[in-house]
């Protein structure tokens, strides 16, 4: 019998097969195998290893070139190489790459100043991501919640956080324990307490959940991973109204829609009303990894030295690459190119839309876009990559696109042609099974309610 080891080996003989005449005698990459051998299962991994990018391009080890609408999950939003963020790594590499919070470094400062005037809240905490910043945003809301005569390691009265449905936050223990996704979730039960999860955009199920034992309520402004879905403005408002009349925080995690990804510098902003607190993380410094929480002076307020820390957030090369990622954004206008750019793209898919008939849908802001299927996702998700085009899918029907704010007139009809293609040359697959349709209909319907 085949031992694991050689089942490993023989199937990435097979998936690394040599085309276009190679030799046969083509060993599997080493670096390959090594990960298949060594590295946690976490992910379904492409067989391929990408070694480097330049603009809104990548290319693996053999040389292949692929147009990037997958961003790195939305990470890397001036594409690849951009030359001004190479230059201040190299620079900043060569002083100091890390230095302990328990000192000033010459970037955090104004880094907060620039994201603050950015977004309009006053107060700025470096994290090493999204979902770091996801956790220390409920232990904010844990500790503005709590009242002065309820002592410390007691549960306060206000400690619940109401999250919507269909939403993701995160992967550590506070940011899954208000992730509705049951499949992120439930594994780790049980979870943090006090989470409950309101209807997405559904006005009447807010209000029967939120009272005054809700500390904060936390949302995607657009909903990434649950597929492209905006907060519709009644729903923001109400959110707004009934945290202020009970005491609680509106916390708006943008750390996939924010910093430019909707053609403005916060996707909030379309809004009349602020929220508390804003959570970013993703294109923020370009790639390497950084978070903040930004929050208000009323919030920070409640905040006193050793309450809350970092080993690695704030770092003088990840801040100084961010101020320069803010810096490039507003010196090349990228907002503009965001929203004209998508505004091509959603046109281009509509297009699509009505040459090919299991697309259902085509959801939009900027450049933050979800084309829903009536069929599975993912085999087109393999196709466009054959084809040397980078896409996901969500939730299994929702192909997801995050191209670089800096993408061109001419790669999107490039990424447009491309997209065509797959549409119509890839077998079309089955539904996996009405429960699971069924299931996926009724998250759309929820999530389209108004």
């Amino acid at each position: 019998m085949m031992g694991t080891s050689a089942k490993k080996k023989v199937s990435l003989r097979v998936l690394n097969k040599p085309k276009h005449g190679a030799a046969k005698s083509a060993k599997p990459d080493a670096r390959l195998l090594d990960a298949e051998q060594f590295l946690l299962p976490t992910y379904k991994r492409q067989p391929v290893v990408m070694t480097h990018g330049r603009g809104a391009y990548v290319f693996d080890s053999t040389g292949k070139k692929y147009l990037d609408f997958l961003g790195g999950i939305a990470v890397n939003a001036l594409g690849h190489a951009h030359p001004r963020i190479v230059k201040v790594i190299r620079r900043e590499a060569a002083r100091a790459i890390h230095l302990s919070n328990l000192f000033h470094n010459a970037y955090q400062g104004p880094l907060a100043r620039k994201l603050a005037t950015w977004s309009g809240m006053d107060r700025v905490f470096f994290s090493n991501s999204g979902t770091e910043a996801v956790d220390g945003a409920m232990k904010l809301a844990r500790l503005y919640g709590r009242q002065p005569n309820e002592a410390a390691g007691t549960t306060a009265k206000k400690h619940r956080f109401l999250a919507l449905e269909n939403s993701f936050h995160g992967r550590t223990f506070g940011a899954v324990s208000v992730t509705a996704t049951e499949k992120y979730r439930l594994p780790f039960a049980p979870i943090v307490p006090g989470v409950e999860f309101v209807r997405f955009n559904d006005l009447a199920d807010l209000e029967a959940k939120f009272d005054d034992t809700v500390c904060a309520i936390l949302l995607e402004t657009v909903q990434g991973e649950g597929g492209i879905y905006s907060v519709s403005e009644e729903f923001w408002n109400r959110a707004r109204a009934l945290a202020t009349q009970h005491s609680a925080l509106l916390i708006a995690d943008e750390i996939q829609c924010g910093l430019g990804r909707t053609g403005r510098c916060f996707a909030y902003q379309k809004f009349s009303a602020k929220p508390d607190i804003v959570l970013i993380a993703k294109p923020l410094a370009a790639g390497l990894p950084l978070g903040a929480i930004l929050t208000t002076e009323e919030v920070a307020s409640r905040v006193s030295p050793g309450m809350h820390g970092t080993t690695f957030g704030g770092g003088p090369l990840a801040c100084a690459t961010a101020l320069e990622f803010l810096k490039i954004v507003e010196d090349e206008k990228l907002l503009e190119n965001i929203r004209a750019r998508g505004a091509e793209l959603r046109d281009g898919l509509v297009k699509l839309a009505s040459k090919f008939n299991f697309i259902r849908e085509v959801r939009a802001e900027g450049l933050m876009i979800g084309v829903e299927l009536s069929i599975e996702g993912a085999p087109f998700v393999s196709e466009a990559m054959q084809r040397g085009l980078l896409i996901n899918c969500t939730h299994d029907f929702t192909l997801r696109l995050l191209p670089p704010f800096l993408i061109t007139r001419a790669q999107v009809r490039e990424f447009l042609q491309l997209l065509e293609l797959v549409l119509g040359t890839t077998p079309k697959k089955a539904v996996a099974s009405e429960s699971a349709r069924t299931a996926d209909l009724n998250r759309v319907a929820h999530a389209t309610a108004r």
